[in-house]
């Protein structure tokens, strides 16, 4: 295919040089954005004078043309071009002639590149968001089934206090609530137009950078020419916010994984989200997320790279920020698959409760509450907690629970205790006396659940 930068050199490549300066096989994906951001740059060349009317509508109708061509699979993309930019111009040049070569009046690759990254990323965000929200939303449909299950809340891995499994789950909402904020705040820094930067300094021509800007939908267009062209922020900065999004799938994944091992058998995952062992016939494998798991450190290699890749440019365009497309929409992929799969697993996951609630019955996790009982019966906390800490002991040593601990025995460390410690102690009465705002209580739970329930409903409004 012939060079269209071909002048000032021969562009008589090598073979693998010119494959190895290509980027089609990565940039192709964005053939709708490039005939787009064309046809937007069509309509404006016709608006200021630059190209007649007939000239642009001709040129639009072609790139129509070329767009439903691809769509339809008329019209195969040449993965021996250059780049996507490349083969879309070099068609239309062959289908309408040298019209076709007047489409790059008042336009370079480096802006080209840059609008079609933005416009291809704005729409990954909005399928990100809706698989965002799906995920919330499957989150607290399956705590508003569990809000009155009690299971142990942990620190250092280690049963700690009493809480109630909607309580553990709405804490992931949160975070990815956080995510899809993190998401929509990127993509709003990211909604200005580079296109009319030029290769780096602007044109001569009259252009309305204003006019492609809102055809294109952006906020508005990027100030600086230099900067339009050479910025990679926003690539970064949805890396940034990928591969948080990542890591709090990874930690779920971790709970979920020793949730439906054998020793907490807290849940059990769909059949259809697991794996059998190839040797071992009992076995039933939480594959699906110990992948998520996996992939995270991908996404953070993907971060890693772009970070790299960018610290040592110079202004304005290099080649080196051809790397962007690659590191970005493997990314952008894999986040996109995680979050496909884990809100059905999450979903259709059985909760054993029964098992969650034996297991707080053991651990002494109402031991803080044992001190809060004698803290309210005038003992100081410290105080409280060295007394607790020994009943503690004696139970261990016993080998029984607080609550299987006689009256007379726990007069013998204080004459506070009372008969009616058993029910301040009991793991009912420990979550619901947990009333604060953002508690484990129930009246608190619920009000959590109505809140993304009310959150969910804007969301999917907007």
């Amino acid at each position: 295919m012939e060079k269209m930068w071909a002048g000032r050199t021969a562009g008589n490549t090598s073979a693998m040089a010119d494959d190895f300066n290509s980027s089609i096989h990565i940039d192709s994906c964005m053939y709708r954005e490039d005939i787009r951001g064309s046809m937007a740059h069509s309509a404006m060349l016709a608006e200021v004078g630059i190209l007649t009317g007939d000239e642009a509508d001709a040129i639009i109708a072609a790139l129509e043309e070329i767009l439903g061509d691809i769509e339809s699979g008329a019209l195969e993309i040449n993965m021996n071009a250059e780049d996507i930019h490349m083969f879309v111009e070099s068609v239309l040049t062959e289908r309408i002639g040298d019209l076709g070569k007047k489409l790059h009046t008042a336009r370079s690759r480096n802006d080209q590149v840059a609008v079609d990254m933005r416009l291809y990323m704005r729409g990954k965000c909005e399928e990100i968001k809706a698989l965002l929200i799906d995920l919330i939303d499957a989150i607290v449909s399956v705590a508003a089934e569990h809000k009155y299950d009690i299971m142990p809340g942990y620190t250092h891995l280690q049963r700690a206090q009493p809480i109630v499994f909607a309580h553990h789950l709405l804490a992931y909402a949160e975070m990815f609530t956080r995510d899809l904020s993190r998401l929509l705040d990127a993509k709003a820094r990211m909604n200005y137009s580079p296109l009319g930067a030029c290769a780096l300094a602007g044109t001569t021509y009259p252009i309305s950078r204003e006019m492609t800007a809102k055809a294109l939908g952006f906020s508005g267009f990027c100030q600086n020419s230099i900067d339009a062209v050479s910025d990679r922020d926003f690539c970064a900065e949805l890396l940034s916010v990928f591969s948080i999004i990542m890591m709090h799938l990874s930690r779920f994944s971790e709970e979920v994984i020793l949730w439906s091992s054998w020793e907490f058998s807290y849940v059990e995952l769909d059949d259809a989200y697991t794996t059998g062992s190839s040797i071992m016939p009992q076995k039933k494998n939480s594959d699906m997320a110990e992948l998520v798991r996996g992939k995270c450190g991908r996404v953070y290699g993907d971060l890693m790279g772009t970070l790299t890749m960018l610290k040592g440019l110079p202004l304005a365009y290099n080649k080196d920020m051809q790397e962007d497309k690659e590191s970005l929409f493997d990314a952008t992929e894999t986040v996109e698959r995680c979050l496909e799969i884990f809100a059905p697993m999450i979903r259709t996951m059985k909760v054993r409760s029964e098992n969650m609630y034996r297991a707080a019955q053991k651990g002494f996790i109402n031991a803080t509450d044992l001190a809060d009982y004698l803290t309210k019966k005038g003992m100081p906390f410290r105080s409280a907690y060295k007394v607790t800490g020994a009943i503690v002991s004696e139970c261990i040593g016993k080998g029984i629970v607080l609550d299987d601990m006689s009256l007379e025995d726990y007069r013998s460390h204080s004459e506070l205790f009372e008969n009616d410690l058993y029910e301040e102690i009991s793991l009912k009465s420990c979550v619901a006396k947990r009333i604060s705002e953002g508690a484990t209580g129930y009246r608190s739970v619920e009000k959590q659940i109505n809140s993304f329930t009310e959150y969910l409903k804007e969301q999917k409004g907007n």
